[in-house]
């Protein structure tokens, strides 16, 4: 915890220390019996420092962007409706920024560069101060270049004013996180060649030769070619894998049995950040079920499971109640299953959990294409996966697409079908419970009540083969207005995956309430994980005038495109083209060369609440 007294400040004035123990801040340290988590004292001033630090992770040294010297950064506490003020020093070389992920704050106070406000040059001081009103468990991190991958984020946590819903004996955060000794540019440029350079769970002759005996010979071939003709891989499921990352749980990797510490039949709540750039997690504890009170920060009605699937920027609180005096193990496995890393609740120091083995790595489908069916008859080899239609199949649901195409766009999805009952890729077949976004229920009523006014599509595009990301086959860079709000009304946003990957989609500056049922007690989230080939729903109330960024939060997705601007306009005055996004370089990292144009604008439509149309996209 850093509090006004207690904030570690770095050495010689440029944050760099030293390796090992020293780069832990208190909190990510392991847990001894004596210590109850996190239950110090809130403050409400802050001084950060950004800064170089040499790390150590695995026994290799490394070099890593910190705040205040320590990898994770340190854990920000405040009390929700206080006033903080926190003022961050820049001690790079280039410029930074701090992002509060989830935080209701005045958009200039949102910390991104170029959409709402100019960044923290080097050398420089920004004094960030405002209050929210809300409370639980969030991050935050840098919204410059890619400097989130070399470190650059820390935990935050907001007690409410009045009593916590959420009892607890101990309190422990977990921040999961990927670390790579890659420098994050060369990286991204390694992609950019070769999307599959980091893949090394390719199908075999030997996985042929299964698939024929299970599903016959004529089909496998025809799968098989139908992957051939679109030049993917059925296992591309992540872009950067445990080929190049250290899975990482507090700072800390496998071997360094991070623990924390229970007395039998203490409930202990467990506030679970991902924080990684890249990675999406299975988070599960074998033999111990978990009771998911929290999603995003804001508290659920209690939902008992076994696993759930955490996009990156997502969190979730959760209740265990251990009885038995054994070490469990805290297991958090990237969506791949190519690497894991696992920490340890134990009753005491010193035990060390039974790390399970690798899971077998999930295989794509139709229906991650978008095919809600599985059309065994279609001459898969002749198909034309970047303008296929189906709209000759009888019977079956078309969906329009009346967005940009060309080489940034590689496939669109025909039949994408809502997947929010589904607990995600690789879980479908678990022999235990796993999470789904349709068992959230919020545990307050939600606040805006009216039916939405309006509605609008977006689809998630890109070339999977080219590296090339975007939102409605516009990557950030080419965009010509921002996505238009305005203040006060209710709408309804449709996302379209037409890809093939999960896409953790965020927007800030507003709490969303996901579709999952009608009710007055759907899930208020601020990012949500977007399947393969789905179609989901939100309905948000434009309550936050201001200019506010909406990307993937896969941090080279975002990188290469998929981002925009969102600009709630006041009561009263007329959309018009603004110069939200005249400085993407400075936010999305790249330099596009000239200065893109403002993101471009979202049709909307009247809703038909009877036919629940689709409604009009760019």
């Amino acid at each position: 915890m850093v509090s006004r007294r207690t904030l570690l400040k770095s050495a010689a004035g440029a944050g760099v220390v030293s390796a090992a123990a020293s780069l832990l801040p208190a909190w990510a340290r392991s847990a001894s019996a004596g210590n109850k988590g996190i239950f110090e004292l809130a403050g409400s001033s802050f001084d950060l420092t950004v800064g170089h630090s040499a790390v150590e992770i695995g026994g290799r040294a490394g070099h890593a962007i910190t705040v205040n010297g320590t990898l994770p950064g340190p854990l920000i506490r405040f009390r929700e409706g206080e006033t903080v003020t926190l003022r961050v020093r820049n001690m790079l070389d280039e410029d930074t920024s701090i992002h509060w992920h989830g935080l209701l704050v005045p958009f200039h106070m949102d910390g991104v560069p170029g959409v709402s406000f100019p960044g923290i040059k080097a050398g420089e001081t920004f004094t960030y101060e405002f209050a929210v009103p809300q409370s639980g468990t969030y991050w935050y991190h840098s919204h410059s270049g890619l400097q989130e991958q070399a470190g650059h984020y820390g935990p935050l946590i907001i007690d409410p004013a009045g009593a916590d819903p959420i009892k607890s004996d101990r309190d422990y955060v977990l921040v999961l996180s990927d670390w790579s000794f890659e420098h994050p540019h060369k990286v991204f440029a390694r992609l950019k060649k070769n999307s599959e350079v980091y893949n090394f769970q390719q199908r075999t002759a030997i996985d042929f030769v299964k698939d024929a005996r299970r599903n016959g010979l004529k089909s496998t071939i025809a799968d098989r070619a139908m992957w051939g003709q679109m030049r993917m891989s059925a296992t591309d499921i992540s872009d950067a894998t445990a080929a190049i990352y250290t899975y990482l749980i507090n700072g800390h990797a496998t071997a360094d049995n991070w623990t924390a510490i229970f007395n039998p039949g203490e409930r202990v709540r467990l506030r679970i950040i991902n924080a990684s750039a890249m990675t999406i997690f299975n988070f599960r504890i074998p033999g111990l079920p978990m009771t998911v009170v929290a999603a995003d920060g804001l508290a659920v009605q209690p939902v008992e499971t076994d696993e759930f699937q955490i996009g990156v920027a997502e969190t979730y609180d959760v209740l265990v109640a251990p009885e038995r005096l054994r070490a469990f193990a805290l297991v958090a496995e990237a969506i791949d299953r190519y690497g894991q890393v696992v920490a340890t609740l134990a009753p005491e120091a010193g035990l060390v959990a039974t790390a399970p083995l690798l899971r077998a790595r999930p295989i794509l489908t139709h229906r991650d294409m978008g095919m809600a069916m599985d059309h065994g008859g279609m001459d898969h080899g002749a198909m034309d996966h970047g303008s296929m239609d189906h709209a000759a199949m009888a019977g079956d649901p078309v969906q329009q697409h009346d967005h940009k195409r060309g080489a940034g766009v590689d496939m669109v999805a025909m039949e994408p079908a809502n997947r929010l009952d589904e607990p995600g890729l690789g879980l479908e077949s678990v022999p235990h419970r796993a999470l789904r976004y349709a068992q959230l229920r919020s545990l307050t009523r939600n606040p805006d009540l009216r039916k939405p006014e309006r509605e609008m599509e977006i689809h998630l595009t890109g070339n999977m083969e080219r590296y090339m990301w975007s939102f409605d086959g516009v990557k950030f860079s080419a965009v010509e207005k921002p996505i238009i709000f305005h203040e006060g009304e209710r709408l309804r946003v449709t996302l379209v995956n037409d890809t093939m990957m999960t896409h953790p989609i965020h927007l800030h500056g507003m709490f969303f309430d996901l579709v999952v049922d009608e009710s007055d007690f759907k899930p208020r989230k601020h990012t949500v994980n977007v399947k393969p080939g789905d179609k989901l729903s939100f309905d948000v109330t434009a309550d936050h005038v201001g200019d506010w960024a909406f990307h993937c939060h896969l941090l080279f997705h975002m990188h290469a495109g998929m981002m925009q601007v969102v600009s709630v306009m006041p009561r009263g005055v007329a959309a018009a083209p603004t110069d939200a996004g005249a400085d993407a370089a400075g936010h999305d990292g790249m330099d596009h060369g000239p200065a893109p144009k403002p993101a471009q604008k979202a049709k909307a439509k009247p809703m038909d609440h009877g036919a629940m149309g689709h409604g009009d996209h760019r």
